[in-house]
């Protein structure tokens, strides 16, 4: 006789997909959006699931955006790793940034938090999270002040890349950077004199 083994119901690891479920359907559709049903369909749970692990919709909702959040500040740790290896330069971190925004997944997840935020005070201090990093790790090299700037300057490449279909040139990005992080370059450039172009042998002045 043939005995069936049933299985085992790992209750975590039921939770964990629902909470993955939820953060792929607010990357997809916005938060504002979310449903027990579709989360339960997407997930492939019985729709009664949700609910027992999550009371309320705004539960599941903050699980979601808290998913979210880990994911970005995972990326923000690659990044600092990235940053100290090639330098906390304009270059080394106008390279790192182009390469971010090649990530789709990225930039959907950065939209759906930052989007969050904007109406919910509760996901505003877990968003701001990814800036106070940047600046963690410009700062000891280039300032406070500075490395906050560029933080700011980030963010707005990182919407700029949400809203455009051409992100910005790495090119351009480095000289953004190049004027928040190392300003005196740019201005000590533009202060320098212009030297005066020698006269050419046809328009040299000729001995009387």
């Amino acid at each position: 006789m043939v005995t069936k083994t049933r299985r085992r119901r790992d209750p975590e690891a039921r939770r964990r997909e629902i909470v993955e479920a939820a953060a792929e359907l607010i990357v997809e559709v916005g938060v504002d959006a979310l449903t027990h049903r579709k989360v339960a369909a997407r997930a492939c749970v019985p729709l009664g699931a949700t609910t027992q692990y999550f009371d309320t919709l705004d539960d599941l909702r903050d699980a979601a955006l808290g998913f979210l959040v880990r994911e970005i500040e995972a990326r923000v740790e690659v990044t600092r790793q990235a940053v100290e290896a090639v330098g906390v330069t304009p270059e080394g971190l106008a390279r790192l940034i182009t390469e971010s925004l090649a990530d789709a997944r990225a930039r959907e997840t950065d939209r759906a938090v930052v989007t969050a935020a904007v109406h919910d005070p509760r996901v505003r201090e877990l968003a701001k999270r990814w800036s106070d990093q940047v600046v963690e790790f410009i700062a000891p090299v280039h300032g406070l002040d500075r490395a906050r700037a560029a933080a700011v300057f980030i963010d707005g490449i990182l919407w700029h890349a949400n809203l455009s279909d051409d992100p910005l040139e790495e090119r351009l990005i480095r000289d953004g950077l190049t004027g928040i992080l190392t300003p005196h370059s740019t201005a000590s450039a533009a202060s320098e004199p212009r030297t005066a172009p020698a006269a050419s042998p046809a328009s040299a002045p000729t001995a009387s």
